[in-house]
C-alpha cells in the first residue's frame, strides 16, 4: 500500500506527458532491452571472475548508489547541456525553447524539496534526542512522522530518482533531442564518478574494459540511434 502510494505520487510529479512530446515505443523497448542486457552482462562478469559475497554486495551497492547519484549529476550537468543546446539553436527559436523550461525546473524543484524534507526529518529525529523523551504527546507524533519518512519517503525518493534519470527531468518538453543528448553525456560522467570512487574492477583487461566502458558505449549507441530515429522518422533536428 505504501509503495503503491509512493509510486503514484512519484509518477505524478516526475513523469509528465504533453501533447507535442514524441513517444516512441520502439525506443522505449530498445532502452529496456539494453538495460536488461547490461544487467545480465554484469551478472555474467561476476560469475565468470568470482562469486564472492563481496562482489555481489559491491554490485548491489553500486547500482543503488548510481540510482541516487544520477539525479544530482543531472542537476549539476543538465543546466549546462540545456544552455548549450539553446545557444546552439537558431536565434529565433531560443525564446521558444526557454519558455518550455518550466517542466524540467518543476521536476528539479520537487526532487530537491522532497529530498530536503526527508533528510531534515531523519536528521532531526536522529540528532535531537526527542525519541528519548517520556512525553507520549511528543514521542508518538514524531515516531509516526519518522516511520512515514522511512517507509514512504525513502521508496518515494528512490522512485523519483529512477524517473528523473530516465526522463532527464522531463527535458523532452524543451526539445525532443535533449533526453538522448543529456543521457549520452550523463552516462560518461557517471562512469568517471564510478572509476574515481571505486577504481578499476577485478579481472583480466578484457573484463575490465567491458565493465568500465561497456555500459557507456552501449548507452551512447542507443542515444545516437534515438537521435537518428528522431531525425529520419519524425523530422526533428538538433537545431530545428
Amino acid at each position: 500500500m505504501l509503495l503503491r502510494s509512493a509510486h503514484r505520487v512519484a509518477t505524478k510529479l516526475f513523469v509528465h506527458e504533453s501533447g507535442d512530446r514524441i513517444v516512441d515505443r520502439t525506443v522505449d523497448r530498445v532502452q529496456v532491452a539494453r538495460t536488461v542486457l547490461g544487467a545480465l552482462a554484469t551478472i555474467g562478469l561476476i560469475l565468470a571472475y568470482g562469486v564472492e559475497k563481496d562482489r555481489w554486495n559491491n554490485a548491489a551497492e553500486a547500482g543503488f548508489a548510481n540510482a541516487i547519484v544520477t539525479p544530482f549529476l543531472l542537476i549539476c550537468a543538465g543546466p549546462l547541456v540545456i544552455l548549450g543546446f539553446i545557444y546552439y539553436a537558431p536565434p529565433h527559436l531560443r525564446p521558444h525553447l526557454r519558455s518550455r523550461l518550466r517542466a524540467p525546473l518543476k521536476a528539479v524543484g520537487w526532487f530537491l524539496l522532497s529530498l530536503a524534507v526527508v533528510a531534515a526529518i531523519i536528521y532531526f529525529v536522529g540528532s535531537s534526542g526527542v525519541m528519548e523523551s517520556k512525553n507520549p504527546w511528543l514521542v508518538v507524533p514524531v515516531a509516526l512522522i519518522t516511520m512515514a519518512a522511512i517507509f514512504w519517503g525513502l521508496p518515494f525518493l528512490f522512485l523519483a530518482s529512477l524517473y528523473s534519470a530516465r526522463s532527464a527531468f522531463n527535458t523532452a518538453h524543451v526539445h525532443p533531442m535533449l533526453p538522448p543528448v543529456v543521457t549520452g553525456i550523463l552516462v560518461w560522467l557517471l562512469a568517471i564518478f564510478n572509476l574515481i570512487s571505486e577504481g578499476m574492477p577485478a579481472g583480466p583487461p578484457v573484463a575490465q574494459f567491458c565493465s568500465v566502458l561497456g555500459g557507456p558505449l552501449s548507452v551512447t549507441a542507443v542515444s545516437a540511434w534515438e537521435m537518428w530515429r528522431l531525425r529520419t522518422r519524425y523530422g526533428v533536428t538538433v537545431r530545428g
